[in-house]
């Protein structure tokens, strides 16, 4: 039904609402939204871009959104959807973790009603990962690398793919020994891992831009018998689990990611655009806090109290 009041309402597009990362960003957006008397509701993108589609346009035929905060499965495909409900209803959308539109490679909005940006483009933590692999593998000759990405339709995990791939390829010693899609979930990713360590059994290097990923390959080198505290492992998004796994010394590393700070403040940019309030148009998460972007075993010594934002 539309509104027939002046309660102001805003939409939070979860790429996957049973994702844990979604719901840490949901968790500040509602905490935003409580503080200022806004309503605010969550769609359920299932990690499916057709249902995030589907999704974004019930919510603007149903009339009663002013504003949308979004995490997009396609961050490609949605920009047409994003632009109608802009130019044609008047609602602006903050974009959370990577931008909207065909350029992956800025923060900046490029995409009519895409009024922030809030998160870092998805090359540079990927490159920043790699570069800490070059640095382990620097007297392993060879270094043999597995990587585990998420979802190879995804065209942020295909532009993290070949960053990792421009800074790998660059040293003869580095070999990359498999591949493997996790789907951000650990029991795929076991699965994954599992498969590939009985093909390829000699494995250096764990790669992953995701932390899900490493707690199935967690599982599956233990079972395999290998030596997990000899080998790299490195993830992203800094999630509870990495934390404590990196503190007890069985990772390595994590690309950190705050999804509740990214949920506070594409809220709070959002509100500001709808009074008509300065705000800014993009917020890069990799520099936005002290601790990060790669965190490792001695950023958390030197922050004892730093937990992560979500779990997942």
């Amino acid at each position: 039904a539309v509104a027939q009041d002046d309660t102001t309402r805003i939409a939070f597009f979860a790429s996957s609402a049973q994702n844990g990362y979604n719901q840490a960003i949901w968790e500040g957006v509602q905490e935003v939204a409580a503080d200022a008397g806004v309503e605010a509701v969550i769609y359920d993108g299932q990690f499916l871009p057709e249902v995030e589609l589907a999704n974004m346009e019930d919510a603007v035929a149903a009339g009663n959104f002013d504003g949308f905060v979004m995490l997009a499965n396609d961050t490609v495909g949605i920009a047409s959807a994003i632009e109608e409900a802009y130019n044609d209803h008047g609602i602006p959308t903050v974009h959370t973790l990577f931008p909207i539109g065909p350029d992956l490679f800025t923060i900046e909005p490029q995409v009519d009603g895409v009024v922030a940006t809030v998160g870092a483009p998805p090359a540079d933590g990927a490159i920043l990962e790699a570069e800490k692999v070059v640095e382990f593998c620097a007297d392993k000759d060879p270094c043999n690398v597995v990587i585990l990405i998420g979802q190879l339709f995804l065209p942020f995990d295909n532009v993290r793919l070949d960053a990792f791939r421009s800074v790998l390829d660059q040293h003869d010693n580095i070999v990359e020994v498999a591949l493997g899609e996790g789907g951000y979930f650990r029991d795929t990713s076991l699965t994954v891992m599992t498969d590939i360590l009985q093909a390829n059994p000699d494995v250096d290097v764990v790669l992953s831009n995701a932390d899900q990923h490493l707690s199935g390959a967690e599982i599956a080198i233990e079972d395999a018998g290998l030596d997990l505290e000899a080998m790299y492992l490195i993830g992203g998004g800094a999630n509870k689990e990495a934390v404590q796994a990196i503190r007890e010394g069985r990772w390595d590393a994590t690309y950190a990611n705050f999804p509740r700070t990214m949920g506070v403040e594409a809220t709070k940019i959002l509100l500001a655009n709808l009074a008509g309030e300065d705000h800014p148009t993009s917020i890069n998460m990799d520099t936005f806090l002290e601790i990060g972007p790669i965190v490792t075993t001695q950023d958390l010594a030197d922050n004892p109290d730093f937990e992560g934002e979500w779990e997942g």
